[in-house]
Order: C-alpha cells, then sequence, then structure tokens
C-alpha cells in the first residue's frame, strides 16, 4: 500500500462512536442535511429505513436530517405508497428534468435527485437494507458537519451473504477492487467503494458527472479524488450492512457497466500498481491485507440550465 494511503487510513478513517450524536449536532450550525433513498420495487424495506431515519434523526431532540426523499424510479409494487406513509417526500424520476428523457439505472436516479433536494450535505441509503440503523446516516454524514476539509466520505461495514459473514460484496472483491488497486493506487484504503451509502457536499456533487448506471459509485470516487484530492475523502465504520443479494447474471451486469466506468476514466492517464489491498475486520477495526497481484453518462448539474435556474431563484 502507498505510505500515503497509509497515512490516509489513520487520519481519514472513523468509527461511528467518534462522533457522538450530539457533537454532530452542535457542529451542525445552518448547514442543511438531505437524505435520498433511490429505490425500485423496495416496499419489503423502505418503510422501515424512513421511520427510523424519521425517528431518529428528524426529531426536536435530534434535528440532523431536515429532508428526507425517496426517489421512485419506477416501481410496479407499493413502494411509492410505503414510503410516503412512513413520512418520506416521495419523487418520481420521470417527473424530474422532464426535458431530459429518463433512462433506467440507478446513477440516474441519483443525479436527477440533486434537482429536487436543497440540501448543502447530500446523503444517498440503498433502499433495500435490512435491519436498517440510523448510524449509516448519522456516520458518513458527521465528518461533513465537523471537519470542513472533508468533502466526500463512504460507509464501510461487514457483509455477510447469507449466514456466513464477510463474503458479500462479491463484485467489490472481484472487480472494483482490483480496478482500484491496479489504475487508482489512492484509492486502495477503501474498504467498501462501491457501497450505497455516501454522504457528499453538493458543491462537489454538482460538479461531477453521474454514470446512469450500476457505474455510478467507482465514478464518483475515481472522480472526487481527482476533483478534491485524496485527503478530503474518508470513511466511517458503522457495524454490518444486510440486504437483498442479487443472482450471478445481475451480478455479471454490473461488472460490466463498472469495467466500462473504469475504462472511460483510465483514459486521463493512470498508474498500474501490481498490489491488491484487501480487508479483514480484526481487534482494532478493519485492517488491511495487501496481496501481489499473479456506458453513457449525465453532465454534472451545475452545467443543467434548470438547475442554475432554480439557483438563481
Amino acid at each position: 500500500m502507498l505510505e500515503e494511503v497509509e497515512r490516509w487510513l489513520d487520519r481519514r478513517s472513523w468509527s461511528v462512536a467518534d462522533r457522538p450524536l450530539e457533537r454532530i449536532l452542535a457542529a451542525k450550525r445552518n448547514t442543511k442535511v438531505s437524505v435520498v433513498l433511490p429505490a425500485l420495487n423496495e416496499e419489503a424495506t423502505v418503510g422501515d429505513i424512513v421511520a427510523v431515519i424519521r425517528r431518529e434523526l428528524m426529531s426536536e431532540a435530534v434535528p440532523l436530517v431536515d429532508e428526507l426523499v425517496v426517489i421512485d424510479s419506477g416501481s410496479t409494487d407499493r413502494t411509492a405508497v410505503v414510503a410516503a406513509a412512513a413520512g418520506a417526500r416521495v419523487v418520481a424520476r420521470d417527473a424530474i428534468l422532464p426535458r431530459i428523457p429518463a433512462v433506467p439505472g440507478k446513477g440516474e436516479v441519483l443525479w436527477r435527485s440533486l434537482m429536487v433536494t436543497t440540501g448543502d450535505v447530500v446523503c444517498f441509503v440503498d433502499a433495500d437494507l435490512r435491519d436498517f440503523s440510523a448510524d449509516f446516516v448519522s456516520g458518513i454524514v458527521g465528518p461533513l458537519l465537523t471537519d470542513p476539509d472533508v468533502d466526500f466520505v463512504k460507509a464501510m461495514y461487514d457483509r455477510p451473504f447469507g449466514d456466513t459473514p464477510g463474503q458479500g460484496g462479491r463484485v467489490t472483491e472481484l472487480v472494483a477492487r482490483p480496478l482500484l488497486n491496479l489504475h487508482w493506487p489512492q484509492l486502495a484504503g477503501l474498504v467498501q467503494p462501491l457501497g450505497g451509502e455516501y454522504a457528499a457536499r453538493r458543491s462537489l456533487l454538482e460538479r461531477l458527472p453521474f454514470p446512469v448506471g450500476y457505474g455510478v459509485e467507482l465514478g464518483l470516487l475515481v472522480d472526487a479524488l481527482h476533483t478534491v484530492g485524496l485527503d478530503a475523502l474518508a470513511q466511517v465504520d458503522v457495524g454490518v450492512r444486510k440486504h437483498r443479494h442479487q443472482d450471478g447474471q445481475a451480478l455479471g451486469r454490473m461488472a460490466a457497466a463498472i469495467y466500462r466506468t473504469a475504462q472511460l476514466r483510465l483514459s486521463r492517464g493512470h498508474l498500474v500498481r501490481p498490489l491488491l489491498t484487501q480487508f479483514e475486520r480484526g481487534e482494532k477495526g478493519f485492517e488491511p491485507r495487501t496481496y501481489a497481484v499473479d456506458t453513457e453518462e449525465r453532465p454534472p448539474m451545475a452545467d443543467i440550465v434548470e438547475y442554475a435556474r432554480r439557483r438563481v431563484a
């Protein structure tokens, strides 16, 4: 691992316990926080996630989250009804920026969400999480409120596969981590580079292009590195992430999109380094282990006429 990354792990990797809610709330002041859940047929889980955020982070006692929005990307089940009943503002993907026809994909939804949210800090949370904890939000929002030099924060966690601990995140281990280690070794310290829970300053997100599909997490991470530098990135351990696992064919499609996203960015110039860093949870948290190694995008939201008009207004 690069010495720069080792220093980054010491300085920019935290646990949710490092920032109690009292400290985060004291640092919030006038900063507005938006939470966005991209959702497609998630009626079984979206309501519980919304309810936890409303109850634990949007009360008079804990007013951390100012805006909670579910972007429904064409669900055929009761996702929108369940989310609204639990207390979220629900917006249909196709109703946002109708001048630009929507295409399928998670990145498309996240990109459009910037148009219908107003927070200075935007926090993305996947809508298929089970046993959801408010730590997933407060943990990654916290550094953005307490540390002005931090612009982008990823959640890190254990990802069990069924009853087997630590075996989730198959596309991360087989595709994303090798790509990042080989071509963007500064990002080798990210435990969950493809995780769907991350928060960033709007001032950064509106300057980044968004891959419309599964490549959005890798694309945003790489582009954030190029835009603000490694020291402005951080990660927070929030425990365990449980969610619905996809089948092998779906994972193949995800891997292809991620590879294509990386390929587009490699034209900027890259460093090939034949080492791979992976992570295992030890007594002191996640510990690195280093081994020798034997699609369409949306433009930055700041370039969109409607978004610029909204800001002027």
